[in-house]
């Protein structure tokens, strides 16, 4: 278990500085795009940029970047993927299925990196298979989907006699994934599960008020899509509404929510650089096989407990990779 402070921890995607290295050339400015339906520029967005840093790529020197966010819509990723491609860019790093989607329509010869789904690749039509993807998409997938049965045990051992539990998600063929999983985890624990949909950021609020006319005692939050995109919105929700929440990302802990189950999205970020490193460097998509995380991290943030009142079980923060005081 490690102890560490929120100012050491917020640091944790940012305190690297750019490493200039001599992989490139200074003749040769490379274009490269950004799709994301996050708000804007933000710790995963600066763990590329270091993790592009350290090869030897500096924006305004060597590299440019087509920054493009959807900021938590749907149903701008065609227009947005269809802008980037006819900037004929040498590739493109897409987060998530509906931007990877839109750019695949788009494009079937720019290379497309996968900068994290939580999805797999293959069902959503997106690649032929993990070790040979075929076609010009390859990169990263989280399976944050297989951890959702785990994420509902965490729960029971932080909420004695824990019965209920609402899992907050924004309808998807992903989501959907996630709760498959959680429904069958749910019977194995003695829980009853009800799924609440906020399918734009106005239903967020009523979905907390039927999880409490539910009178569910925790709360299990699926990052994906327009959920993803406001972090601190449902993390405030949580906490006035005092349900014990885990998250299916880090980052909401981060920002003050209680605790996460998940890979390390920064060591995934400078992944996601060193696939467009080798594409720039002339691989092929269709030959560098899919990436999918090996090792998870149990974080818990003690100052949201304290804030709703909760006291962690010590045997459960022996568990932590990483508590937050």
């Amino acid at each position: 278990m490690r102890l560490i402070r929120p100012a050491v921890v917020l640091a944790v995607g940012l305190a690297l500085a750019p490493l200039a290295g001599e992989a490139q050339q200074a003749e040769k400015v490379y274009r490269i795009g950004y799709l994301s339906p996050r708000l804007g520029i933000d710790w995963v967005v600066e763990a590329f940029r270091q993790g592009l840093g350290k090869l030897g790529y500096v924006e305004g020197q060597n590299l440019v970047i087509e920054w493009r966010f959807t900021k938590g819509r749907t149903d701008v990723w065609p227009e947005l993927a269809a802008e980037l491609v006819r900037l004929k860019l040498d590739c493109i790093l897409a987060m998530g299925v509906g931007p990877v989607a839109a750019l695949k329509k788009a494009t079937a010869t720019i290379p497309i990196v996968i900068g994290a789904i939580d999805a797999d690749p293959v069902e959503e039509g997106l690649v032929a298979s993990f070790a040979r993807p075929g076609g010009n998409i390859t990169g990263l997938t989280g399976i944050a989907y297989d951890l959702a049965g785990k994420r509902l045990e965490l729960l029971k051992e932080t909420v004695p006699g824990l019965s209920r539990v609402a899992m907050l998600i924004n309808p998807s063929r992903a989501a959907d994934a996630h709760v498959r999983v959680a429904v069958v985890a749910a019977r194995s624990l003695g829980i009853e599960l009800h799924v609440v949909e906020a399918r734009s950021p106005g239903d967020l609020e009523g979905a907390f008020r039927v999880a409490r006319q539910k009178r569910v005692e925790a709360l299990d939050v699926v990052a994906t899509g327009l959920i993803n995109s406001h972090r601190a919105q449902i993390v405030n929700l949580a906490v006035s509404t005092r349900l014990p929440t885990i998250y299916s990302s880090l980052f909401f802990v981060l920002e003050g929510g209680l605790m996460s189950y998940t890979d390390d999205p920064i060591a995934r970020a400078h992944r996601a650089a060193a696939y467009v490193d080798r594409i720039l460097k002339g691989a092929k998509p269709a030959d560098l096989p899919v990436e999918q995380p090996t090792r998870f991290e149990l974080v818990i943030n003690l100052k949201a407990a304290k804030q709703i009142g909760l006291t962690i079980p010590p045997l459960l923060l022996l568990q932590a990779d990483l508590v937050i005081e």
